[in-house]
């Protein structure tokens, strides 16, 4: 990794849809450069993916909170499995401090955000508490 790897990584973050050609211009390098650099960065595991970032209210997901979960050390990766087979869970990690496992978790409204929280995750095998946070607004992505 370089200044130039690092470069590209940047504008890729703001818009991963923005052209090799484009961010040649910006760089004053040629296309063939970028393109060369980000499929050895995507080989590497550097970068995984391109994906969208959603905002949640305008697609009907009014409730977005961001769940500790305690857990018996034993069923840590169990309970990350499970976590991960939900469709309301859109990131899980595994952390040290407060809570071993934070969730994304979107729903349509509290309450259905209460339900997820009560009949999907808090009776997972394993949990032994959930800690929600709701968020009231993304400030930085």
């Amino acid at each position: 990794m370089d200044e130039t790897d690092l470069a590209i990584l940047r504008i890729l973050q703001e818009d991963a849809s923005i052209s090799f050609i484009e961010i040649a211009r910006r760089l004053r390098i040629s296309e063939s450069t970028v393109r060369k650099r980000v499929e050895k960065m995507r080989r590497e595991g550097v970068i995984k993916r391109f994906t969208v970032v959603i905002d949640p209210p305008k697609i009907g997901f009014n409730a977005v909170a961001m769940i500790g979960i305690d857990v018996d050390p034993s069923k840590v990766l169990e309970v990350v499995q499970k976590l991960c087979e939900l469709p309301e869970t859109k990131s899980v990690a595994t952390s040290m401090g407060d809570h071993m496992i934070m969730a994304e978790v979107w729903a349509k409204n509290t309450m259905e955000l209460l339900k997820i929280i009560n009949e999907k995750i808090a009776v997972i095998d394993g949990v032994k508490r959930v800690c929600p946070a709701i968020i009231l607004e993304k400030i930085k992505e």
